[in-house]
């Protein structure tokens, strides 16, 4: 059960009242306090001085916004009653491995712009060594007050673990969660209130995904078609790929391949390629031998304003600032 502590203040979003400067606690009041905060859910950091972390409460959700203050390795970890959703909004390891029960572990060392969903119970783990200090917002949810779970396949249908996967509507939401949540202002804790159902329910839309994508897959490719194409893409990354040449490999009209394209990766074939080319850049662009110039001329830009404005789409950052990143 998620508790709010009192506040004397107007806000009550705040997970701990601040104490009177003159008044000294009894030892039943610490007690009570130390209890209390051992119900509350919260991200275990070693070491703890290693980060700057704040609490609060906004519409039935705890967030903690935690950013690494130190260029040490640090370790991450949670095991709780409470629904854990992991904004990652900045960090990039040298070194590192996270670990969460029920998915394989992971290694990636750019975290930037991805998400973790940790059931309760489950354990989470993750250690890194920084090249960036990461920044990231930690939302835990009530598992009593989230919607209903569709069942599947007639039974009981629990929450699944995700680990750095990508969802564009729930990390906007997330992330328009996390900067207002920031705010003292009764405007902003209002939108917050609301956001925190609509993150509730994207979550528990994310966990039907699975059913849905079987129903989708009629219309989309087979799993041999989707190798021939992926396997050409990665292949030519740095040529132009005419539609009619992937239509082919999967012995399909231009027509019917580029609707099945979409309904199987969710994307036009021609924005998986722009794509599966910036995510070739970000390997050659933490290697300093070639110039942002080079790397968009090997890509397959014919300018180096073409291809900065394509990774800033897709990224969010220049190729520079990127680069930046591992120096």
């Amino acid at each position: 059960m998620l508790i709010q502590l009192e506040s004397t203040h107007t806000d009550h979003s705040f997970m701990f009242r601040r104490p009177d400067a003159f008044a000294k606690p009894t030892r039943y009041e610490i007690s009570r306090q130390t209890e209390q905060r051992l119900q509350e859910p919260g991200i275990d950091v070693v070491p703890a001085q290693a980060v700057v972390r704040r609490s609060i409460v906004r519409g039935g959700i705890t967030a903690e916004f935690v950013r690494a203050s130190r260029q040490e390795r640090v370790t991450f970890s949670y095991r709780g009653p409470h629904h854990l959703l992991i904004v990652h909004e900045q960090g990039v390891r040298a070194a590192g491995e996270t670990t969460l029960d029920g998915v394989s572990g992971s290694a990636l060392r750019d975290m930037r712009q991805k998400l973790t969903f940790v059931p309760a119970g489950h354990a989470y783990r993750e250690w890194h060594d920084p090249k960036v200090l990461s920044r990231t917002s930690y939302l835990f949810f009530d598992p009593a007050s989230m919607p209903a779970v569709p069942a599947v396949s007639g039974g009981a249908a629990d929450l699944a673990p995700r680990l750095f996967f990508s969802n564009a509507t729930l990390w906007e939401a997330a992330s328009k969660f996390v900067a207002l949540g920031q705010a003292d202002d009764a405007a902003s804790r209002s939108y917050c209130e609301a956001l925190g159902v609509v993150l509730a329910h994207e979550i528990v839309r994310l966990n039907a995904a699975p059913e849905s994508s079987r129903a989708l897959a009629r219309g989309g490719l087979a799993g041999w078609q989707k190798r021939a194409v992926t396997a050409y893409v990665d292949e030519h990354l740095g040529e132009p790929i005419p539609l009619a040449k992937l239509a082919a490999l999967a012995r399909l009209s231009p027509h019917y391949f580029c609707r099945a394209f979409k309904q199987s990766f969710g994307v036009p074939p021609h924005r998986y390629h722009t794509g599966r080319r910036i995510e070739r850049a970000k390997a050659l662009l933490a290697e300093p031998a070639k110039s942002v110039t080079e790397i968009g001329l090997v890509l397959g830009f014919s300018e180096t304003s073409s291809f900065t404005a394509a990774f800033r789409r897709i990224t969010g950052q220049s190729p520079m600032a990127y680069r930046r990143d591992f120096t």
